[in-house]
């Protein structure tokens, strides 16, 4: 991605429901709020509900942040951990992490989304890698897709791996930025852009054949080592 023109941006761990969930266009009752799928900081229920502090669950709110402290064109990858609550087994843990990207600028299109994306999975996954995109549902884009992939590295190349999520930009968001910066800087009309993003332990378990994602944390040297 630095080949590509693409800064490091990074935000708190910790997190408000305004940056986490309400800047990023999901609505009030939505069940990603509930504390069966997100992680929230006790004592705190006379705060309204924008304030209440919670572990993120997805890096996304670090590109509120930036677009709240620069206008465009902008350009980031948003690497950190991610926190939901889910059930621990080879596949699932309540830490997670993730790589996110933002490319805000003016005519950006849907073509400059998988353009990007095709040129990624291909240097990462070899120049035979088929890709293909999917119609689906993010609150903070639209239009959204899913991303799967097929190449010969990759269990013989003979079934699709979902790889990540994206689309363009949602004009509700640019509004949230604006309102928070006191502006008309990201003004929809003029200006266009996509995120993406991606589990990174995920594309590890799928490029080095990893059977179980609490390897990553059992501080095991034998397995350690193979990525020294």
């Amino acid at each position: 991605f630095r080949n590509l023109g693409y800064s490091v941006s990074e935000g708190p761990e910790i997190e408000t429901d305004y940056y986490n969930f309400e800047a990023l266009n999901f609505a009030p009752n939505h069940p990603a709020r509930d504390t069966q799928d997100t992680l929230f900081i006790a004592g705190q229920d006379k705060k309204q509900l924008r304030d209440r502090l919670l572990l993120r669950t997805h890096t996304s709110p670090v590109q509120i942040r930036t677009m709240e402290k620069a206008p465009p064109p902008i350009r980031i990858i948003a690497p950190g951990a991610a926190y939901r609550r889910d059930e621990v087994d080879a596949t699932h843990g309540a830490q997670f992490h993730q790589i996110e990207g933002l490319y805000v600028d003016e005519k950006v299109t849907v073509g400059d989304l998988k353009g990007t994306l095709e040129f990624f999975l291909r240097e990462l996954f070899g120049a035979d890698t088929q890709i293909r995109f999917r119609p689906h549902y993010f609150p903070f884009t639209e239009p959204s897709l899913e991303v799967d992939v097929k190449s010969k590295a990759l269990r013989g190349g003979e079934q699709w791996l979902e790889m990540c999520g994206c689309g363009m930009v949602h004009p509700a968001v640019y509004e949230q930025v604006n309102s928070a910066r006191g502006d008309k800087a990201y003004d929809p009309e003029k200006w266009s852009g996509f995120a993406f993003g991606f589990a990174m332990d995920r594309l590890a378990m799928i490029l080095f054949g990893i059977p179980d994602l609490r390897y990553f944390a059992a501080n095991d040297l034998r397995f350690l080592r193979q990525f020294a």
